[in-house]
């Protein structure tokens, strides 16, 4: 074994733990920073709060499939997006017609997703009234 394999079998196994590291020191952390007995101390332990103030109605509701469809949608462009700087980049540095074709096929085809969703109704909120005291 040479000194750069050496070195670089360091380099992954210090890359490791500190990998293991930043993903345990939070767990970590706030277990030990925690604020104990908050709301013990009220005789509310089974109470939910909400940034340290009481709920107003029932704490367990169900949200409707459509503020999933919402988040989904997010994520899928986000992702998206971040596929779209790498490109960007690249054929900045190259700029032709088919590069151009490429990029705005992707984004026609993004485009496409959200006709598709706002021709099935994914985009209407239907919201259910209900008073405080249900």
């Amino acid at each position: 074994m040479d000194a750069t394999s050496l070195t670089d079998l360091i380099y992954i196994i210090a890359f490791f733990f500190g990998g293991v590291g930043l993903g345990v020191a939070p767990m970590i952390l706030a277990h030990l920073l925690a604020p104990r007995y908050t709301r013990a101390i009220h005789g509310k332990t089974l109470q939910a709060i909400e940034c340290g103030m009481e709920s107003i109605g029932p704490t367990w509701i169900r949200y409707g499939v459509v503020y999933y469809l919402y988040a989904l949608i997010f994520v899928a462009f986000a992702v998206d997006v971040l596929f779209l700087f790498p490109i960007a980049v690249i054929y900045n540095e190259h700029p032709g017609w088919l590069d151009l074709a490429e990029i705005t096929l992707f984004i026609g085809i993004l485009a496409l997703v959200i006709v598709y969703a706002w021709v099935k109704g994914v985009f209407i909120w239907k919201s259910k009234l209900k008073s405080l005291g249900d």
